[in-house]
């Protein structure tokens, strides 16, 4: 697969895109957020 083809969502914490990587080939439907980071700080969102 070539890189410009990488599916990408974007994080809810960050709001910034992400790309799919090798790590998560099998659970890509169930990642949420960009990292490690941005999953610890879910609880934190900006209420606006």
């Amino acid at each position: 697969m070539k890189k410009s083809n990488l599916p990408s969502k974007i994080c809810p914490v960050c709001d910034r895109p992400f790309s799919w990587r090798k790590k998560w080939e099998r659970d890509w439907e169930n990642v949420v957020y960009c990292s490690k980071r941005c999953a610890g700080q879910r609880g934190k969102l900006k209420k606006e």
